[in-house]
């Protein structure tokens, strides 16, 4: 495991001509202008440089002519976070914050990233991928009951439903395969939640989650005034030390970089199993990297600051250049 160390910048002028690039195309729209939107101001406070590019079908050709020379990715989902606009960046001689592609297309897929895991020897809760319908049949007995059904390539739970009743499985099936062709299910442990962010080589204070629904779902994530989180986490010196240094692990393993969230639910045994990463989190006034940021003594414009750091990331050449 590498571990990554801050590239620290002392002048805004040094970041030079930067697009926060929000919105896009993907069902996690609505959530990236809020947090391009906070970025994009956050910025601006420190005396950064930067301009709002709300990401359409000509995202590209906007970047080549606005003559940026980097950028602040806050797309979320499908375009955003699973490598093909970092590829394009790339390209395009473009530096960009967080994790390259590799790291991002891993990262988006949980089928894959949950056999990386398993391959490095690390926990997560036992799946099974439904390839069909035919699939649903002898589920519950085998993997247990509740179960998680995911798209596999899906965020912010879109698609994502919690089964406690056999019968209710093909239900839940076709409202992932709406996401996703690909589709897991994945068991439910009710252990607790919890969240650690990653920021350059560094683990956040964890967080553990609350929620009064029945699961932290898109809802619950981002609009609800009823959830709750708790930094510190409760958990003893030894745990908190040990998850941290776990969620560094499988951030590294898979090839994240820069910043990002690990997610892991406690088992029966108190023991963690990770969930998946997250290589563009939210940065909302509900979520949780700028919470546990805070809890250091980073606030919020400092934490956009330093992720726009991590454009400096040094990349594999892909050819091209930036003039």
């Amino acid at each position: 495991m590498q571990t990554e160390s801050r590239t620290t910048i002392g002048d805004a002028e040094a970041f030079g001509r930067v697009a926060v690039v929000y919105g896009g195309l993907s069902p996690e729209r609505e959530i990236s202008l809020l947090t391009g939107e906070a970025v994009l101001a956050a910025l601006q406070v420190k005396g950064v440089d930067a301009h709002g590019v709300d990401a359409g079908i000509d995202l590209l050709e906007v970047l080549g002519n606005g003559r940026f020379d980097r950028v602040w990715i806050a797309l979320h989902g499908r375009g955003g976070e699973d490598g093909s606009l970092q590829g394009a960046l790339q390209l395009m001689g473009l530096p960009y914050t967080g994790s390259g592609v590799q790291g991002s297309a891993l990262a988006m897929d949980k089928y894959r990233s949950k056999l990386l895991m398993i391959g490095c020897g690390l926990p997560t809760p036992a799946f099974r991928v439904l390839a069909g319908a035919a699939d649903l049949d002898g589920l519950a007995d085998e993997l247990g009951l509740p179960l998680a059904i995911k798209p596999v390539c899906e965020g912010s739970s879109l698609g994502m439903a919690k089964v406690t009743d056999a019968a209710d499985l093909e239900a839940a099936y076709e409202l992932a395969c709406r996401h996703d062709d690909c589709v897991i299910a994945e068991l439910w442990l009710d252990g607790g939640e919890y969240t650690t962010g990653i920021l350059q080589g560094e683990a956040l204070p964890i967080i553990r989650i609350e929620t009064p629904r029945s699961y932290y779902d898109y809802e619950a994530k981002y609009f609800s005034d009823s959830t709750r989180y708790h930094c510190p986490a409760g958990l003893s010196a030894e745990q908190e030390l040990r998850f941290r240094k776990m969620s560094l692990q499988v951030f590294a393993d898979i090839g994240a970089e820069g910043w990002g969230r690990v997610d892991f639910v406690l088992d029966d045994r108190g023991e963690p199993q990770i969930l998946e990463i997250n290589t563009v989190p939210g940065m909302t006034s509900h979520s949780l990297v700028p919470m546990a940021a805070a809890q250091q003594g980073i606030d919020f414009p400092e934490l956009c600051w330093r992720i726009l750091e991590t454009s400096f990331i040094a990349r594999q050449p892909a050819g091209g250049g930036h003039a």
